[in-house]
């Protein structure tokens, strides 16, 4: 039975995300033969194994040794191998304790020049006396009762602890919230089961008419291919890429999530959890093929503008914009390859369990940032700095050289077939785009709040409560958004 000098310490200010909460064999020397033989690492003093407790314990070797106070090994025990007692459940020691050891042994402590640690100052703790005869445990999040916890606890955090049911093999590089060797649950986090069956099939249907509107516009290229001629052929490439990925979701939508989550196992306890990196081929393969030709249909969107530009402001031919068709296909192409390319040397591959398929940035918010906000704004930029310009000109064309009347006509038309085609791209474009500015701002209040709710049922600390009550369920999956918006992104003749 444990007394209250075998009691664990609470935690001394906020921690870095812990890796897991699993209990293991006290193997310290000093901490042998006591009341309990089971401790968890990394301990509330933020020591990741027992090895840095160890050391951390070696100032106090002396000390225990010449038994300065009767309560300095448990107590020094409770706070660098605290007892296991359960997932997210901790022992608070009494502060009485604390102040016997420091005062009986302060005196010693100056001979052999060591100080009292500020980690383990006796303020820090909550109980004033020992007078119970079994440790009083309390749970890591916040409590509803003032009297259980100090001000001091109630504002605490310990960070992100991997539940046993996520744990993944650490050759395999998963991560989750900050916390390496743990992955994500599947089906998503924020939805129920009906939600995402609606989803599922939404985006099954949106992406069997992208295919098709995609698919024909292709055909048509190929049984007339001289009627795109520059500056309108980009608008063959761009579509090529749309149709690809349409193709890919609508895999998706037929293979669920046997690709994008991997299987439970119950008899490891783990639940089924969102396939990353590249060790799951068919997830990979369609990452790459999504992945680049959504970039190489943006690319290809930018060429498309600068083609109207050289067409309107320098007045180049449609000979003469051929000619670079080299170099337009080296960047449409070779940029895109090299950002794919980037994306699995750094391992960033990450399942959707909504639309199945695999893709970038749907947990990690720094891939989000730089590998589809970062690439899609500049094209957006570029794209319509490039075609405000060349519409400006063929105004200033029209209004201020005479021309006949068929002559008038087509130019007139040709600037009505630029702007529809502009607005259809870069509405959907846009609207994705502050969808994942959105995210990217409340993607960290999103999983505070998902963990919030599901710490009991993880047995995991329970972060502190989330002020933004509003913010608790994303409305809607991004990827939805994206192949929703991809039926709009047709041909123009």
């Amino acid at each position: 039975i444990l007394t209250c000098r075998s009691c664990l310490t609470c935690a001394t200010g906020p921690l870095d995300s812990h890796s897991t909460f699993t209990c293991e064999p006290v193997g310290l020397r000093m901490c042998q033969d006591l009341p309990y033989n089971a401790t968890f690492m990394p301990n509330l003093l933020n020591h990741y194994d027992q090895q840095t407790a160890a050391l951390a314990m070696e100032p106090f070797h002396p000390m225990v040794n010449l038994q300065c106070s009767e309560d300095l090994r448990m107590f020094l025990c409770a706070l660098y191998a605290p007892v296991c007692i359960e997932y997210g459940r901790v022992s608070m020691p009494c502060r009485a304790l604390c102040h016997r050891t420091k005062r009986d042994c302060h005196k010693l402590m100056e001979m052999f020049g060591v100080a009292w640690p500020d980690e383990i100052e006796c303020s820090r703790y909550v109980w004033d006396y020992c007078d119970e005869p079994y440790p009083r445990a309390v749970d890591l999040q916040t409590s509803a009762d003032p009297t259980d916890i100090s001000p001091m606890s109630v504002q605490r955090d310990f960070g992100f602890w991997c539940p046993r049911e996520l744990k993944m093999e650490p050759e395999l590089g998963y991560s989750f919230l900050g916390v390496r060797e743990c992955s994500p649950p599947c089906p998503n986090m924020y939805f129920q089961s009906p939600e995402l069956t609606f989803a599922r099939y939404f985006i099954g249907v949106v992406s069997i008419v992208c295919l098709s509107a995609t698919l024909f516009t292709f055909l048509t290229f190929l049984i007339d291919v001289k009627r795109f001629r520059y500056p309108e052929r980009p608008i063959i490439f761009y579509a090529t890429c749309y149709m690809m990925v349409s193709l890919v979701f609508f895999l998706g939508f037929l293979l669920e999530d046997r690709v994008a989550c991997n299987a439970a196992s119950p008899a490891q306890y783990r639940a089924a959890t969102i396939t990353q990196g590249s060790h799951n081929k068919a997830c990979t393969l369609l990452f790459m093929v999504l992945y680049f030709f959504t970039m190489s249909g943006s690319v290809w969107w930018v060429i498309l503008t600068i083609t109207w530009f050289l067409a309107a402001v320098p007045k180049w031919g449609s000979e003469a914009i051929e000619k670079k068709a080299l170099l337009f296909h080296a960047c449409a192409w070779g940029l895109p390859g090299c950002l794919t390319v980037a994306l699995l040397a750094l391992n960033k591959i990450e399942g959707d369990g909504v639309s199945g398929v695999c893709f970038v940035g749907l947990y990690d918010v720094t891939a989000l940032r730089w590998f589809l906000l970062a690439p899609l704004c500049l094209n957006v930029v570029v794209g319509v700095s490039l075609l405000l310009t060349g519409i400006v000109a063929l105004n200033r064309v029209r209004m201020e050289i005479p021309l006949e009347k068929e002559n008038q006509d087509k130019l007139v038309k040709f600037m009505i077939r630029i702007g529809v085609f502009s607005v259809l791209y870069l509405v959907p474009l846009l609207t994705v785009i502050s969808c994942y500015l959105y995210e990217h701002s409340y993607r960290t209040v999103w999983e505070t709040t998902w963990v919030q709710e599901r710490c009991r049922d993880y047995h995991i600390p329970c972060p502190f409560q989330v002020g933004v009550q509003f913010l608790q369920k994303v409305f809607i999956p991004l990827d939805l958004f994206h192949i929703l918006l991809l039926q709009l992104k047709f041909k123009i003749d």
